[in-house]
């Protein structure tokens, strides 16, 4: 078994690849106050649950954009499995031609979602990753990875909302019956929900007309299936592209 994971500023998702196919994933808080020991020994638990062991894996790859959290997964890593794990940045194959001001700046997790769509997807194309930030990855016609947007997302806007003003507070992150909301809740919905699926449709737009072309666009992180239907923009949902381009990546460095 490989095991792929993602650092993210909110969540850790980990997927396990057997024979080139996913077999589990599962997601953990990021905490830069755990331990590598107490990272291992979720990670322990998360395989066992799955039917898997330790010495089951091969190998690892590790896509982060905390440092710490990086640092102590992958020392994690090594005491489960007596294994070093690949952490994509510098001198790591990934198959992504970067053609932006400072390569070394593109995140981790931009470079694991340009590698899974490669070859999965029609060029050029448009990957919308939705977490903590909503980002929008813009690739030509040859896969070369353009450069793209960075927007705040759905949960940090919610907490902005909340921490900033007396007298809103904290709302399911659901989509309302109408556009035009009747009162606190449904209007903060509609600004969070419809408002983020209103300004991915006019930037989609926005790139296309820059690109003189119409894209393909895919769609992944753990908000996009509350936004992508209440997009004009057709799209598709990949909630595993990052975890398939991190094992893309694993291969490319053995």
């Amino acid at each position: 078994m490989i095991l792929a994971i993602d650092v993210g500023n909110t969540n850790i998702t980990v997927g396990g690849y057997a024979d080139n196919k996913i077999q589990f994933v599962s997601r953990l808080a990021t905490d830069n106050r755990r331990t590598a020991d107490q990272y291992a020994v979720e990670l322990y638990d998360l395989m066992r649950l799955a039917g898997f062991s330790a010495t089951d894996t091969e190998g690892s790859v590790i896509a982060s954009v905390v440092p710490s959290v990086g640092a102590a997964m992958a020392n994690a890593i090594k005491k489960l499995t007596n294994t070093d794990p690949i952490i994509l940045g510098p001198g790591v194959k990934t198959g992504v031609n970067i053609k932006i001001d400072n390569p070394s700046q593109l995140g981790a997790d931009l470079v694991a979602g340009a590698a899974g769509a490669i070859d999965r997807y029609p060029m050029p194309a448009i990957i919308i990753d939705m977490g903590t930030a909503t980002t929008l990855s813009v690739m030509d016609a040859s896969g070369t990875f353009l450069g793209g947007v960075i927007a705040a997302g759905i949960g940090l806007t919610l907490n902005a909302l909340t921490s900033n003003t007396a007298l809103l507070s904290a709302i399911p992150i659901e989509a309302p019956k109408n556009t035009i909301g009747k009162n606190t809740v449904e209007c903060m919905q509609s600004g969070l929900v419809l408002g983020t699926a209103a300004m991915i449709d006019g930037m989609v737009s926005r790139i296309e007309a820059e690109l003189k072309s119409k894209c393909t666009v895919v769609a992944t992180g753990g908000r996009a299936a509350q936004i992508i239907p209440h997009c004009n923009t057709k799209m598709q949902l990949d909630d595993n592209l990052l975890l398939d381009g991190l094992i893309k990546i694993y291969h490319k460095n053995i």
